[in-house]
């Protein structure tokens, strides 16, 4: 994936999803969930733009098709999981092709200034009053002291380095994730579970279970950094 994909992989499912389907809507934390295992899964955007049309053509011919919208991403996963395999056998033996040049269009004051915001949010929620472990506390403002941090690499002269400080932040992402699933309540957890497995009973027949599974730990992440006021980290949020 170029480094132009690489940043705006999401923005650009999104907007192609919403330009298929007619109506500019919030995604769903189901939607964003099964970008991200797509984007984990290293699935070019290329081949998840070509799913997203091979499942609209075949949702059109469907007797569902007949005056009902198409409402979630979920509907295209199996098409755009089989244009990935295609275009992996396509590719198999050619000589690998020029992408578009990587792109570094962050400007450094805009970057720092969501780093900045990010880590004021995580030092936030360290006080809220449903944040009662202590253990919980130290992480969440350790995390809000290395996402500050990494203001310091913008402001390193030269090229900045984008993927570098990516990793930088999926890794405090990841920890941040660790942190709620072991000091969430059974209750919270519950409630998140029954949510994900209603929204994703009308699809579970067109998704494979290691895609479901994918899908239902992400969706699980995003909702519980909902729950306690967290932000993402990853450069994929920024705008």
């Amino acid at each position: 994936m170029d480094g132009w994909n690489y940043f705006n992989y999401f923005t650009e499912i999104e907007e192609y999803f919403w330009k298929k389907r007619g109506a500019h809507l919030l995604v769903s934390p189901l939607d964003w969930a099964i970008m991200e295992t797509w984007q984990r899964a290293g699935v070019p955007l290329e081949a998840v733009l070509k799913g997203i049309d091979r499942a609209f053509e075949s949702y059109g011919r469907s007797r569902r098709g007949a005056g009902k919208p198409l409402k979630s991403l979920a509907y295209c996963a199996d098409a755009v999981l089989q244009v990935a395999e295609e275009s992996v056998e396509a590719a198999a033996g050619s000589a690998p092709k020029n992408g578009r040049e990587a792109k570094e269009a962050f400007p450094r004051e805009e970057l720092k200034a969501y780093l900045r915001r990010n880590a004021a949010q995580v030092e936030a929620a360290s006080k809220k009053d449903g944040v009662a472990h202590t253990e919980m506390v130290v992480r969440l403002q350790e995390i809000a002291e290395s996402v500050q941090a990494c203001s310091g690499l913008v402001d390193c002269p030269g090229k900045l380095d984008l993927e570098d400080l990516e990793r930088r932040l999926t890794v405090l992402d990841d920890k941040l994730s660790a942190l709620l699933i072991t000091h969430a309540t059974e209750e919270m957890l519950l409630r998140i579970r029954r949510e994900v497995e209603g929204q994703l009973s009308a699809y579970r027949r067109k998704m494979k279970a290691e895609q479901l599974a994918l899908v239902e730990k992400k969706y699980t992440q995003k909702r519980l950094l909902e729950e306690f006021g967290l932000p993402r980290l990853s450069l994929y949020y920024f705008s």
